[in-house]
């Protein structure tokens, strides 16, 4: 990836702290009472696992989630093959200001300047709105052969368990299980593959800035070097995430958040990179469609509750914030906080 950017020396929130909160972990909970029938006292309290979750971490590991590890394993190794080749090759899909899927990397990006390369793809094809100025267009490279096939069965996976959590956290707000079902239809979901390199200063930099998910749930694989940390607002310190074999790592995004009126909180992590091995990993991001319009709840506020965010085109917002990797814009980069209503 080339020398370090003499930019993480000048800016301080790059550089990794080391305070953390030493033999606590983000809560590990057993999603194998979904794939019985009939034990309703076990449901009750997966549920409850889930909100206490939401509202004390805003990130959780499951483990039994029904996604085949076969096909965990795949993708896994389509994503290591795809990275392993030449860095031409690799650009043949290049993500361009307009064109926000496919690959990237931090050498060519205006303003990103995280250790690491990407490629993303969508789940669903769709036909680019008027309104938004993105297109949402896959492009898939031509190795390894396996590529799509792999990739797209793989989503499939991850979207049956996203609408399982989604099920679990309506639950938990006292809500029907299909209440958030509807604004998945035309879904702008998408899995991103993430290799952060070695670094040779990895004290000068990090694979992923302190940042919040903007969009539903967030559903992480991981391998076995570690590196995602994540400051709860209950500590507001740091922990570090000990990767646990064949579970993933679920957290709420801004969209719950806004959708809760903040009863669930979306929590800021990074990640951090080192100096003896590459880091790989994929998430799959849970979005709405291109036309939603994310605002809280009606059945979560009331006069003593008032909702306490203007509602916001969801189309709009992920456009913006993604094209916003290929350009210094003028203004901040839009987050939810501008559309708070109460302090």
């Amino acid at each position: 990836m080339g020398e370090v950017d003499p930019a993480f020396i000048q800016e301080p929130e790059h550089r990794p702290r080391v305070t953390y909160i030493e033999g606590q972990g983000i809560p590990l909970i057993d999603l194998s009472p979904i794939h019985s029938s009939g034990d309703v006292s076990a449901i009750e309290g997966l549920v409850k696992e889930i909100g206490n979750a939401c509202k004390e971490w805003g990130f959780f590991q499951v483990i039994n989630h029904g996604v085949p590890l076969e096909k965990r394993q795949k993708v896994e190794d389509v994503s290591r093959k795809f990275f392993a080749q030449s860095l031409e090759d690799k650009r043949k899909v290049r993500r361009t200001e307009k064109a926000v899927l496919g690959y990237y990397d931090t050498e060519h990006t205006k303003n990103v300047r995280d250790w690491k390369e990407v490629f993303d793809y969508n789940i669903e094809e769709h036909t680019n709105d008027k309104e938004v100025t993105a297109e949402w267009t896959n492009l898939w490279p031509e190795y390894p052969p396996e590529f799509r096939k792999t990739c797209q069965e793989y989503a499939q996976e991850m979207v049956k368990l996203a609408f399982k959590l989604m099920e679990l956290v309506a639950l938990s707000l006292g809500l029907p299980a299909d209440r958030f079902h509807g604004f998945f239809k035309d879904q702008t979901s998408f899995v991103r593959f993430n290799r952060y390199p070695t670094c040779p200063n990895p004290h000068l930099a990090l694979g992923v800035g302190r940042h919040k998910d903007s969009g539903a749930l967030t559903i992480l694989v991981e391998d076995d070097v570690g590196g995602l940390e994540v400051k709860p607002k209950t500590y507001g310190e740091w922990i570090r995430v000990k990767p646990i074999p064949n579970a993933y790592i679920i957290n709420i995004g801004d969209t719950i958040k806004v959708w809760s009126n903040d009863k669930y909180e979306s929590v800021e992590h990074r990640v951090i990179v080192n100096s003896e091995r590459d880091r790989f990993s994929i998430p799959f991001f849970f979005l709405p469609a291109l036309s939603t319009m994310v605002k809280p709840l009606e059945e979560l506020t009331n006069e003593q509750n008032p909702a306490k965010y203007r509602a916001y085109n969801w189309g709009e917002f992920i456009s913006t914030r993604m094209q916003s990797n290929f350009q210094k814009l003028d203004v901040e980069n839009l987050q939810i906080c501008h559309f708070k209503t109460t302090k």
